[in-house]
């Protein structure tokens, strides 16, 4: 089937559903081109979910000023967009006299780029702070914060969503080609008939450049490995501890998430395989040691899971690592605008840069700004957020709230059925628990893992050999185990 719209952003993670929210403030028709069946299921639900401060980029860098940019609207944009966001500060930890002269290098730096809050504190502030640290002294980013990686790139996409933007997932672009002024997008699925592209395709970002004749790009694949930690260590640690930084990497750290768990790291480990996110069990040991010189609380039995992210760099030819690349080549692909090396600080940066990469098409084209744009997009509060009274009323208004799915953390059988039923289409096992936080609790899913199965065939009125967990090849059964 050929669909004919105005714009195309390829690729709907955080940066795609930015460029998607900010391209539907705009008389636009808008389609999405995701090639999962989620908008999260890399780089932007993969990572450390820290909103930076800005100072570990080079002066004058992309990076740099839409970090500076990005942390700075961060309480407006959880305000309206509903995701979770705590401006806790964190600190970057020293021992040595070179630790120190490498802090303020750093911190001279951010001052540079135009971050805030940045401060040298002795070891009696640094142990007020995070009492459970080990160092000597530390530099203070009091804006850095941390967040829902998960909901802000899911209510990014389904307030585009709500803005008249359409989400086609599960449709890898296969070629790319131009004809008559307009861009002609074969996917696995549909085709596309668009008058401007955006390439926000992360890991696939060099593909689709060379789909576009923008070639030349060298990417290399940086991969990150973490471990959970159970919450009951969470209140040893009030914000993220980091190792004083090198030039390229800031080292593995200790991070506090919003919901009250812990994760170490993440290494950097190169690679070629864009794909694969299995933990080795030798990277597991080595998290846990390396990470255990800043915070001596990592025990093995208070590790509940791993996980791993996946970084797509941009190298020159002596493999240093480039700033973002947001262009539009008008002698090649006029009215693309092409992203290259989108990694971190991209969480922090994602809106600033969908912004900049839209200002690069206004400078071409007229766009009409929309008179009813909403940048609000309303979430129900958790249940286990609420207060007793509201639980009742909750349950009062839909019985299904007095069912626990997942006992861990507290998800209801009614809040379920709603992720189920989200803007976006998604029915993955991984969809429900990206918006819910069921089968993230202690049990990892031991108990309510099949719940949330059974409503899914419910709800959609599928087969159980239909129900995926989090990609489409992943089937969570493949059939009966006594049939026949």
């Amino acid at each position: 089937m050929l669909h004919f719209f105005d714009a195309a952003v390829i690729g709907g993670g955080v940066v795609g559903s930015a460029i998607a929210r900010e391209l539907s403030r705009y008389e636009l028709s808008i389609a999405v081109l995701e090639e999962n069946p989620d908008v999260v299921c890399e780089a932007s639900g993969r990572n450390s979910a820290v909103v930076h401060g800005g100072f570990a980029y080079d002066r004058g860098s992309l990076k740099a000023r839409f970090c500076v940019e990005g942390n700075r609207m961060m309480d407006e944009l959880s305000t309206q967009l509903g995701f979770r966001f705590i401006r806790c500060g964190k600190v970057l930890v020293g021992n040595t006299d070179e630790d120190l002269r490498q802090l303020e290098r750093t911190m001279a730096q951010g001052f540079d780029n135009g971050a805030t809050g940045l401060e040298l504190i002795d070891g009696k502030r640094l142990h007020e702070l995070v009492p459970a640290v080990n160092g000597s002294f530390a530099m203070l980013s009091s804006s850095s914060g941390i967040m829902d990686p998960f909901l802000f790139t899911i209510n990014l996409a389904e307030n585009a969503a709500e803005n008249g933007a359409r989400y086609f997932l599960s449709h890898k672009v296969i070629s790319i080609a131009r004809k008559d002024g307009r861009y002609l997008i074969h996917t696995a699925e549909d085709d596309f008939s668009v008058r401007w592209l955006f390439n926000a395709a992360g890991k696939g970002a060099k593909d689709i450049s060379d789909m576009l004749g923008i070639t030349g790009y060298r990417v290399i694949g940086s991969k990150g490995n973490y471990l959970v930690l159970d919450k009951r260590l969470g209140p040893l640690l009030p914000m993220p501890v980091y190792p004083v930084p090198s030039n390229t990497y800031m080292g593995i750290h200790v991070t506090p998430t919003v919901d009250g768990n812990v994760t170490v790291g993440p290494d950097a480990i190169n690679t070629d395989d864009f794909g694969y996110y299995g933990v080795p069990a030798d990277r597991m040991e080595y998290l846990r040691e390396s990470a255990s010189t800043l915070w001596p609380h990592i025990d093995r039995k208070d590790v509940i899971r791993t996980f791993s992210g996946i970084l797509a760099k941009w190298v020159d030819d002596k493999g240093v690592i480039q700033d973002f690349r947001i262009e539009v080549r008008d002698d090649i692909a006029p009215g693309a605008v092409n992203l290259i090396g989108i990694e971190s600080p991209g969480l922090t940066a994602a809106v600033p840069m969908a912004r900049y990469a839209i200002s690069l098409l206004r400078d071409r084209f007229d766009l009409e700004e929309r008179k009813d744009f909403d940048p609000v997009h309303a979430t129900a509060k958790r249940f286990a957020e609420m207060t007793s009274e509201e639980k009742a009323a909750a349950i009062a208004g839909d019985s299904r709230y007095g069912s626990l799915v997942c006992s861990c953390e507290e998800v209801t059988e009614a809040e379920v059925i709603r992720a189920i039923h989200n803007p976006l289409g998604v029915h993955t096992m991984t969809g429900i628990k990206y918006r819910t936080r069921a089968m993230m609790g202690g049990c990892q899913a031991g108990f309510c893992q099949m719940k949330i199965e059974q409503l899914l065939e419910k709800e959609l009125g599928i087969a159980p050999e239909d129900v995926r967990y989090l990609r489409d090849s992943s089937w969570v059964l493949a059939g009966k185990m006594r049939e026949g």
